[in-house]
């Protein structure tokens, strides 16, 4: 068996320094295939184009908009789900079924604070994200440089969510919060990241994926504990999304319009696609930037650590996501995962050096015979 060669960036070897040539083939086509996939993304639909014109906001930024029409009428006095159904219905967007209406959370809050506090809170949470980040990633790197690239990757993945304009979007809240949640989970400690977790779920509702795998991985590692923790927070989730369909009922009429459905089926492409759009990748040519993204998935699969399979799985969850139900118009379903995703380039060096090398391995073992 061929010894791990030294790490590049890491502090330990890679997931695949200790393949064998065949299985370390094998992964290299898969690679290969990978990048094939992400190049799908050049002929995939996207949102149209922004103008970033003043005149032209209130269509650039429709949901933004609406979603500041709301906290401006719950701010006012209004409850809040007679605001956003007439919000809606002025807006022309559908009110059934009841996952329309974003949970109360994010509005109630901005309208009992000043605008310039949210905005504050929200560079906070930022910081706070970059900081636990940086803390979470420092031993798996052996020198400074590779650190100080990796949170560049995250600022990279984050540029979306330092924008004062965004401030009322909550794929922005729960985005963050997924990303603090990563960051703070370890195996002796997880209820502050099963707390962040929840509040991502009470802003919005689509964190349940992330949630769900956090439970799910905590119990196949063994930790019941923490386990039965995360099933603790979606319980509550679950009350708190039957008490909003309830009040959601109480003011949706028998004509009001129907969502068209989230079937969009736009492939692996378009998960490309809003990667590219939603990071710093968007400054990019288009064919370098999805070959990345793809690289990036490489690169959380390279690092051998319980953080990069439960990032992976959740990046892939919401993958699935936006392959299977996303639309166009609903791109920003990849805020949910933006924050981390490009930190994977990260780990690249190390792991794509040791896949190649232990696929070109072709030393034998010669057993000889003396006979004195």
């Amino acid at each position: 068996m061929s010894r791990p060669l030294t790490p590049l960036w890491l502090s330990a070897p890679s997931r695949f320094a200790a393949l064998k040539p065949i299985p370390a083939r094998w992964g290299l086509a898969l690679l290969v295939l990978v990048l094939a996939a992400s190049l799908t993304a050049l002929a995939s639909p996207g949102p149209p184009p922004v103008s970033h014109s003043p005149a032209t906001r209130a269509d650039d930024m429709a949901d933004v908009v609406l979603y500041e029409s709301i906290v401006s009428g719950v701010r006012a006095g209004g409850n809040y789900y007679a605001v956003t159904a007439a919000a809606l219905r002025t807006g022309n967007y559908p009110l059934r079924p009841f996952i329309t209406f974003r949970l109360p959370t994010l509005a109630m809050v901005q309208s009992l604070l000043p605008a310039p506090v949210t905005i504050a809170l929200l560079y906070l949470l930022a910081a706070g994200v970059l900081l636990a980040w940086f803390v979470r990633l420092r031993p798996a790197f052996a020198r400074a440089p590779p650190r100080a690239i990796a949170v560049i990757l995250l600022a990279g993945g984050m540029a979306a969510f330092v924008q004062a304009d965004l401030v009322g979007f909550h794929e922005v809240w729960a985005g963050l919060l997924i990303a603090l949640s990563l960051a703070l989970r370890k195996p002796n400690r997880w209820v502050e990241a099963a707390a962040f977790g929840m509040i991502a779920m009470l802003i919005r509702e689509t964190a349940v994926l992330y949630v769900g795998i956090m439970a799910m991985l905590a119990f196949a590692e063994g930790h019941r504990r923490e386990a039965w923790g995360w099933v603790a927070t979606l319980a509550i989730f679950a009350v708190v999304v039957t008490l909003h369909a309830y009040a959601v009922s109480q003011v949706v009429r028998p004509l009001d319009p129907t969502s068209p459905g989230w079937s969009g089926l736009l492939g692996f492409g378009f998960f490309v696609k809003t990667m590219t759009i939603s990071t710093a990748l968007n400054l990019a040519p288009a064919w370098l930037a999805a070959l990345l993204v793809g690289l990036t998935l490489f690169g959380w699969a390279a690092w051998r650590d319980p953080l990069a399979l439960r990032a992976l799985a959740t990046i892939g969850a919401y993958a699935l996501l936006l392959g299977l139900f996303g639309r166009t118009d609903t791109f920003y379903w990849g805020l949910m995962i933006a924050p981390t995703i490009l930190i994977g380039l990260a780990f690249l060096p190390d792991g794509l050096r040791d896949l190649i090398v232990a696929a070109r391995d072709r030393r034998r073992i010669t057993v000889t015979r003396m006979i004195r």
